[in-house]
């Protein structure tokens, strides 16, 4: 995953380089242990822009904080909203976003009316994203789409810019980063 966000982020991460910013992406698997290692960075890195990522897991009704807190029960004080930035309501909700990535990396077979057309990714049920992508993928030569074996090379070649249209918590999360960096 950590492979995958980099080549997702590469603008960013470019912007970085060029103000001579230290940027690091640290995947840490599941929720819990995203947000164990976020602390962690807090108190061994406390002057660096820490920010966590993670996938909302349903719809998201409020700021950030409260939404993990309400998932999670995690609970944090004294950091501001900025550094909490949320995938909803997963990941998926990212590869959906660029159909035309997904076309070019199943070619042929990909049955593209199966995935739910919507111009906000983010109100698309979570139930429904994963199964969309297994039931266009099916009839493709990669196989059934597989978060691990799949979504990781899909997010190197998403346009993130297509993403960000169609996912306001993903263009939230560039515009934050990017007005830190400035």
């Amino acid at each position: 995953m950590r492979e995958g966000f980099d080549g997702f982020l590469q603008e960013l991460k470019a912007l970085a380089r060029t103000k001579r910013i230290k940027w690091q992406i640290i995947a840490c698997g599941r929720r819990n242990k995203a947000f164990s290692a976020f602390e962690t960075a807090l108190e061994t890195h406390p002057d660096a822009f820490n920010v966590l990522l993670v996938d909302a897991e349903g719809p998201v009704h409020t700021y950030p904080w409260q939404h993990v807190q309400s998932r999670g029960g995690w609970r944090i004080s004294g950091i501001d909203d900025e550094h909490c930035h949320l995938m909803v309501q997963m990941m998926e909700a990212w590869l959906i976003a660029d159909r035309e990535t997904l076309v070019r990396f199943y070619g042929q077979g990909f049955g593209e009316n199966a995935i739910p057309k919507h111009s906000n990714v983010e109100q698309v049920a979570k139930s429904m994203l994963e199964p969309a992508l297994k039931a266009a993928t099916r009839n493709t030569s990669k196989g059934e789409y597989h978060k691990i074996r799949h979504g990781c090379k899909l997010l190197t070649h998403l346009d993130s810019a297509r993403v960000r249209r169609a996912a306001p918590h993903c263009e939230r999360l560039f515009t934050i980063l990017v007005e830190k960096m400035s």
